[in-house]
């Protein structure tokens, strides 16, 4: 049975999504028959690669607010992240394009080693005052994954590389009728938008599980 996981680094729901759905896994009885497969989506794909600003500056234009209303946005989802025991710094971050990110997640995808990738991503773009847009910065994460930096190199030099998977994830989000991020799509029967409790994971996961017992017993 397969998931997939649509998604974006900056996004800090996906953070705690991803988390969130992970708890849910473990407490299904048949997680080691799930594969779990991690899609591109991007929050702010017109903005220009390598421009960042910071997190509170892009909320303050998104949203309208003042910095003190932006500041208590992220205080409300450092709490939540927090309390599903994930760091969350809400001061010090960089916001920018993620397209050169999916990109290497691709090519971690096929080495096999996406999640792994994805894990340390997370933890620094979340947790850690160090930057994902920077090329170099993206090299020494993709090594500290376990992937090879040579290889993770001539990816981001190639702005080509993996970027026709990256727009064919986005192109099936919209098909699937994903109206934002983290969405869950659990073995082409059931969607499920948002970070939603560990428990509603694994009653889905079960309901998919059953249904697909059905479908072979029908067949």
């Amino acid at each position: 049975m397969r998931v997939e996981i649509w998604g974006d680094i900056v996004c800090p729901w996906c953070y705690v999504g991803k988390a969130r759905f992970e708890k849910g896994l473990a407490a299904f009885d048949h997680a080691d028959r799930v594969e779990v497969v991690y899609r591109s989506y991007e929050l702010d794909a017109d903005r220009p690669r390598g421009e960042t600003s910071s997190v509170i500056d892009v909320l303050t234009k998104v949203y309208g607010s003042t910095r003190e209303e932006a500041q208590a946005m992220e205080e409300r989802v450092a709490e939540g992240a927090r309390g599903d025991g994930l760091p969350y710094l809400t001061e010090g971050r960089d916001h920018g394009n993620t397209f050169d990110v999916h990109r290497l997640l691709h090519l971690a995808k096929a080495r096999g080693r996406q999640r792994e990738l994805l894990d340390v991503v997370y933890r620094t773009n979340f947790a850690e005052e160090r930057s994902v847009f920077d090329h170099e910065a993206l090299v020494a994460l993709a090594v500290e994954a376990g992937l090879d930096g040579e290889q993770a190199r001539a990816v981001l030099a190639d702005g080509d590389a993996y970027a026709a998977d990256v727009r064919a994830d986005e192109r099936e989000a919209v098909e699937l009728g994903a109206k934002g991020v983290p969405f869950f799509v659990v073995d082409r029967r059931y969607g499920l938008s948002g970070a939603q409790p560990p428990e509603l994971f694994t009653e889905v996961l079960e309901k998919a599980w059953q249904s697909r017992a059905a479908d072979a017993a029908g067949a």
